[in-house]
């Protein structure tokens, strides 16, 4: 947690590690095979619509592979821009207008913002969704599973091939 006070009207940098406890606690909240470091390094530069946080996190870790459940190593060194900006107030609202290549938005807890939270939202995003081991085709394979290769079309688009391949 970074008090707001700390920051100021200045640009601060800060580098945030995982320790152990932390680490293991997202291993379980993402399903993790291992993590075994998690860093970034993020500059928060306040400004009108509240505080901007950018940088970068990197993290080794090993995901369970959807087929085989063996663990998948990967290595991840991604960008962070987040906007933390003040909770509404309860029973009202807040508005904030977002356009394409704008940052991620979060909420300020009281006077802090969580630092912690937001890499370990921004891991979460970053992680492989269908993780695949090398051996992931042999075990479906071996579970019956065809291949997208072995699945035939069938009914009304059954056809749809041939006809684009005549185009």
């Amino acid at each position: 947690m970074v008090k707001l006070s700390d920051i100021g009207n200045h640009s601060r940098n800060i580098h945030l590690s995982a320790d152990g406890e932390s680490r293991s606690a997202l291993m379980a909240r993402f399903d993790l095979a291992a993590l075994d470091s998690l860093e970034a390094e993020i500059s928060l530069k306040p400004e009108a619509a509240g505080i901007v946080a950018t940088g970068r996190f990197t993290a080794s870790l090993a995901q369970y592979c959807v087929a085989s459940d063996e663990p998948v190593p990967a290595q991840l060194d991604e960008p962070i821009h987040i906007r933390f900006v003040p909770e509404p107030v309860v029973g009202g609202e807040i508005e904030i207008e977002l356009d394409a290549d704008d940052c991620d938005t979060m909420f300020q807890e009281g006077q802090s913002i969580d630092l912690g939270e937001a890499v370990a939202q921004s891991l979460g995003l970053a992680l492989d969704p269908y993780p695949r081991s090398p051996n992931a085709e042999a075990v479906l394979k071996a579970a019956g599973v065809k291949s997208e290769d072995e699945v035939a079309p069938t009914g009304a688009l059954s056809g749809l091939k041939d006809l684009l391949a005549k185009k």
